[in-house]
């Protein structure tokens, strides 16, 4: 899923769209899918691999942005006797509609995730199956591999398992509701639950180290015929519901590497170069970051409905480079195996509609709670799995800040020549006089040359807009 999400709202200006039309000529991004994979997707829609075990009497609920119809995940929350909880989470069985060597194999294989643009999206299956057939849409029995986990008083795992079945979500809801329900105490206990069991593994979360970055989405809103540009911090309700991702991911980890084969997702821990560039960047933001306080503090504490804090946190996502995937096979756990944001063994598990690896960690999953081998088909996957997710990435990653270049660009084309305070939160080793600055209004970060002195990383300065241009997706600032 994309680090930084930015959305265009209203109908956006002709050099916009242009500009991002160009972007997905430039990349070869298909526009559709070959006859032949639509021909499966559509025989597969139709007769999915349907589960022996009947779940639809569990009443799931799904939660995702209002416009959303690839919807991966469903839960059911409830207490347990002993004063803990059970978390029931389905994921949506992809497996049961690609056959293992078909060209919708095929063409996952290629695609290897959905790709998101600000005005559109390239999905990963078609949408026959991801907003359709597959997708655990409300009222519809969907196949899915359910998992369920029981935890205690404190949130902690105590007993897991995952097995194919049967499922019927009841509702489909969205965060801003789901936010107002639980703050206004109408929620029933199911989803009331969800901020009860997401504190608690909030809580858990900060007692082992792992910190989840709450980074605000961007967006470029079309207001009296002109665009303004600012970020949408996430609700509470959206920390609460990544937790349940968390938790399945970090008990799918375990599952696999006790049976001895699996693809863990991992990171290694940021040098302290990189962290000693953060707390400049904090610096610059005038977001208050004591020396005795730890990166993981800091951020816990950072409050993205703030400018300035939201920028931050946009700058605390590069520590997440050099994440990557780790296959083991022979029963020997790579070392290390922990992903360092999360804290833990960790794997992705729960989004397989949009991201090519979790449909093979799903298998994984299954088989080693039925104590069988994995499918062959799994097993012959799984060495080429990382290389084709770093592939996938890397072109997410490139569309992304394609994309961000593009909006800014356009919200500031006319603007040239204009001056702009702003704060120099980040510079060059290598070249003191090129960096990058943060524009309080509107929330544009961008590259700053052209001066001939070394940049005051931390201060403020003047700049001026020597560059925007969507077609290039270039903006530039120089000192003023």
């Amino acid at each position: 899923m994309p680090r930084r999400h930015i959305h265009v709202t209203g109908a956006a200006e002709a050099p916009l769209r242009a500009a991002l039309r160009a972007l997905r000529t430039e990349l070869a991004i298909p526009d559709t899918f070959p006859p032949a994979v639509l021909a499966e997707a559509e025989a597969a829609a139709k007769a999915p691999r349907l589960p022996g075990r009947d779940a639809t009497d569990i009443p799931f609920f799904t939660i995702d942005p209002p416009t959303s119809t690839d919807l991966d995940q469903a839960m059911h929350l409830a207490r347990r006797a002993d004063g803990g909880y059970r978390v029931h989470y389905a994921i949506a069985d992809v497996a049961a509609f690609v056959a293992p060597g078909s060209a919708l194999d095929a063409e996952a294989h290629r695609r290897v995730l959905t790709l998101y643009f600000p005005d559109s999206k390239v999905p990963l299956h078609p949408e026959v199956l991801s907003q359709g057939a597959a997708s655990l849409l409300p009222g519809e029995p969907r196949p899915a591999l359910l998992w369920r986990i029981d935890l205690d008083a404190e949130g902690r795992r105590v007993a897991t398992d995952v097995r194919r079945a049967l499922v019927r979500s009841r509702a489909k809801l969205d965060y801003a509701g789901v936010q107002a329900q639980i703050d206004s105490g109408t929620a029933e206990e199911p989803l009331a639950l969800l901020k009860v069991v997401g504190e608690l593994r909030e809580a858990l979360e900060t007692e082992r180290g792992g910190i989840s970055l709450k980074v605000p989405d961007q967006e470029i809103v079309e207001e009296n015929h002109t665009y303004a540009l600012g970020y949408r911090a996430p609700l509470p309700a959206d920390g609460w519901n990544a937790q349940i991702s968390l938790l399945t991911g970090m008990a799918a980890a375990d599952l696999m590497t006790a049976a001895g084969t699996g693809i863990l997702r991992t990171l290694p821990t940021a040098p302290v170069g990189e962290v000693a560039r953060l707390r400049r960047s904090a610096h610059a933001l005038g977001v208050d970051w004591p020396h005795h306080v730890s990166y993981a503090d800091v951020v816990r504490a950072a409050d993205p409905a703030d400018p300035r804090q939201a920028a931050f946190l946009q700058e605390c996502t590069t520590l997440l480079r050099g994440a990557g995937y780790t296959v083991f096979t022979d029963g020997s756990v790579p070392t290390p195996a922990v992903h360092a944001a999360v804290a833990d063994e960790y794997t992705h598990c729960t989004a397989p509609l949009r991201r090519l690896v979790d449909r093979y960690a799903g298998e994984l999953c299954v088989a080693a709670v039925a104590g069988q081998e994995p499918p062959e088909w799994v097993r012959a996957a799984l060495p080429a799995l990382p290389d084709e997710m770093a592939t996938g990435s890397r072109r997410a990653n490139t569309i992304e800040r394609e994309s961000v270049d593009i909006v800014e660009a356009a919200l500031l084309s006319a603007r040239v020549g204009e001056i702009f305070d702003a704060y120099v939160i980040d510079v060059k080793d290598r070249e003191p006089a090129v960096g990058t600055v943060h524009l309080d209004d509107p929330a544009v970060v961008a590259r700053i040359e052209g001066g001939t002195a070394e940049l005051p990383l931390g201060e403020w300065l003047r700049v001026r807009l020597t560059q925007a241009d969507p077609m290039s997706a270039k903006v530039r600032f120089a000192p003023a």
